[in-house]
């Protein structure tokens, strides 16, 4: 299936921006921005990541509002 037509695991109806490259439950990999912000205010961040827009979208939302000191790593290809 194509990116373009993937849907958030969680929600099922947004369009993923992030894919968790260390799921503790594989069927959770991609996150829409709501479900990936949600995680990030619940205290749960993805902590390795692929952006999935081209743009640094979870990046952001990770500095917006992660209190957490913690060290992110954002996978590459």
């Amino acid at each position: 299936m194509g990116a373009h037509r993937r849907k958030c695991d969680w929600c099922g109806s947004g369009t993923p921006i992030v894919r968790d490259m260390d799921p503790v439950n594989p069927e959770f990999q991609y996150w829409c921005e709501e479900c990936a912000r949600a995680l990030i205010i619940k205290g749960d961040p993805i902590e390795t990541y692929r952006e999935l827009e081209g743009e640094p979208i979870y990046g952001r939302l990770l500095d917006e509002h992660c209190t957490l000191k913690r060290f992110y790593s954002f996978a590459t290809a």
